[in-house]
């Protein structure tokens, strides 16, 4: 039976997830599995320029994978025909990939999967396989999206994650370095979950969220960090609708990342796994090394992020 009374819990929200007509999983490598599982893939070419979980999960699966490189635009360099069974994954870096883009890729290649990681606010392309993460945009322990026209024969049980929050919570009332070590502790364990249902917490929480807020919040910081920042970053950047993280590309990105966390300004360096599967020297390398993902989302006002440019010009 189902109780009644006794102590109140967290209170429902109302509101809509921002991706109502897609597949909720417990995390977007999951949605991977997904796809390759619902679809029966056989051989995934995946960008250098990439975390290892996508190579992960293909290899937990007996999926062939098979490293391609990208131009200094981020877009892939890739002229094979895919056959039955083959799939291109496209990533849409810093949302810098357009939908029109995405036709036109999907025109070209057929079968491809778009990894919208970066870009939760732009809606899949129709008939194109995309896949989306929460954690990256909002302060929830899991979650992704899937859109897919394949459904997965196979029973998918719903994941909980009400001891995987505390961290977050932490942060909320106190700092990240008071709770970091907790958070990567969570990072080892999220990559050993098994594939599941988004969370009834997790999807509560994304159902109170307003996302008009954050998205118009995103670009505007984007914006703004691009006006400051554009005429020294080597990136030539479109300013996305509800940004990730504002791309700056410079000479000895690396040295600038250090300068900032001594500042209290937390850049992280995405994808170090390129050091180990692409030559130093390459695009990829490059780019992982010296990109300087700046922070613009939901949390912070024009002051704070005018902050932040003054110090790099500085």
């Amino acid at each position: 039976m189902k109780e009644i009374g006794g102590y109140i819990e967290l209170d429902r929200a109302h509101g809509k997830e921002y991706h109502q007509g897609a597949a909720a999983l417990n995390s977007g490598r999951h949605c991977l599995e997904y796809l390759i599982k619902a679809k029966d893939i056989k051989k995934i070419y995946i960008p250098y320029f990439l975390c290892a979980s996508v190579k992960d999960q293909c290899e937990k699966l007996d999926c062939e994978y098979e490293y391609y490189h990208i131009d200094k635009s981020m877009r892939p360099l890739f002229d094979m025909a895919l056959s039955g069974g083959e799939y291109l994954y496209i990533v849409n870096y810093y949302g810098q990939t357009s939908d029109k883009q995405i036709e036109e890729y999907k025109q070209k290649y057929g079968n491809i999967i778009i990894d919208n990681a970066q870009a939760f606010f732009q809606m899949a392309v129709d008939g194109v396989d995309t896949i989306y993460t929460c954690r990256k945009f909002f302060g929830v322990p899991d979650g992704g999206y899937l859109y897919t026209d394949t459904e997965l024969n196979e029973k998918i049980e719903q994941d909980t994650s009400f001891t995987q929050i505390n961290y977050i919570l932490g942060r909320f009332e106190k700092d990240a370095s008071s709770f970091y070590g907790e958070y990567q502790n969570h990072e080892h364990e999220f990559a050993r979950r098994k594939m599941r249902g988004m969370s009834k917490l997790t999807q509560n929480l994304l159902r109170g969220i307003d996302y008009d807020f954050a998205k118009k919040a995103r670009t505007r910081n984007f914006e703004y960090c691009h006006k400051m920042l554009g005429k020294i970053n080597e990136l030539d950047l479109v300013v996305p609708d509800g940004a990730f993280m504002y791309p700056l590309l410079i000479r000895d990105g690396k040295d600038l990342k250090k300068k900032l966390i001594e500042n209290k300004i937390y850049v992280p360096t995405l994808w170090g796994e390129v050091f180990d599967v692409s030559g130093k020297g390459s695009v990829e390398w490059n780019l992982a090394e010296n990109i300087v993902p700046l922070p613009v989302d939901q949390r912070y006002d024009i002051g704070e992020i005018e902050y932040v440019c003054n110090i790099i010009l500085e």
